[in-house]
């Protein structure tokens, strides 16, 4: 078989579909390696208001590797004959690492304290507009942490760089928004129904589906906020 005809072979829309299939099994399969701990103690976790401090610290290890699952994805390749899903896996957590974590924790930590709000909210005696407010806060933190998320694992901004970009992109980019928040409904849903361990075993594809939403948002900050001849603050490329 001659190198032409390999090419032919690895490029055509059955490879495409497969070479995206193989993706995302792989880089699921990343996603679990690295955060199997802290997802074991998420699902055995019971559905007590007590218990959202220890789910938020078991999810501690699930930003860095939804970033690196983003990043991953954003540079899979399309040709069957070149798939190498894992080391753009790791390389996505080595380099983000950092930055994603000073931006996670503090996000988990915002929405556990919404969160065991909203599940004492008997307790607190407060207004019954309260809990749809923190309703609203909650969401919008969701929001803001998925653009965040997005910018930090793609670009290499500062930390403080990200937050402004995350927050500014919520009002000027409404459809991503709105599909980020479609997109938390679908994941809550799955939650509902099955359990933790469903949405976890859908963790490529929601972040997959988040990167597309997303596109408008990653095209509209390389145009906007990065020099094309300084690689460093521009989107960042394994190839």
């Amino acid at each position: 078989m001659t190198e032409t005809t390999m090419r032919r072979f690895g490029e055509g829309p059955l490879s495409r579909a497969s070479a995206l299939v193989y993706t995302l099994l792989v880089v699921e399969l990343m996603f679990l390696t690295t955060t199997v701990p802290g997802l074991i103690g998420l699902v055995l976790l019971g559905h007590d208001a007590a218990n959202v401090p220890l789910a938020a610290a078991c999810l501690l290890p699930a930003g860095p590797a939804l970033s690196a699952a983003l990043y991953a994805l954003h540079h899979r390749r399309l040709d069957l004959t070149d798939l190498h899903p894992a080391t753009a896996f790791w390389r996505g957590y080595k380099m983000n690492v950092r930055g994603v974590v000073k931006l996670w924790i503090p996000w988990l930590a915002w929405l556990t304290v919404v969160g065991s709000t909203l599940a004492n909210f008997g307790a607190a005696g407060v207004p019954g507009w309260w809990a749809i407010l923190l309703v609203l806060i909650a969401l919008a933190a969701a929001l803001w942490g998925a653009n965040a998320l997005v910018i930090t694992s793609l670009f290499a901004f500062r930390a403080r760089d990200v937050a402004r970009l995350a927050a500014y992109f919520l009002f000027s980019s409404p459809r991503v928004a709105l599909a980020n928040a479609c997109l938390l409904v679908v994941a809550a849903g799955v939650t509902l129904v099955a359990s933790e361990a469903a949405l976890t075993l859908l963790a490529s594809v929601f972040a997959a589906v988040l990167l597309l939403n997303s596109r408008p948002l990653v095209a509209e900050v390389t145009k906007r906020f990065t020099v094309q001849a300084d690689p460093p603050e521009g989107p960042r490329d394994d190839s």
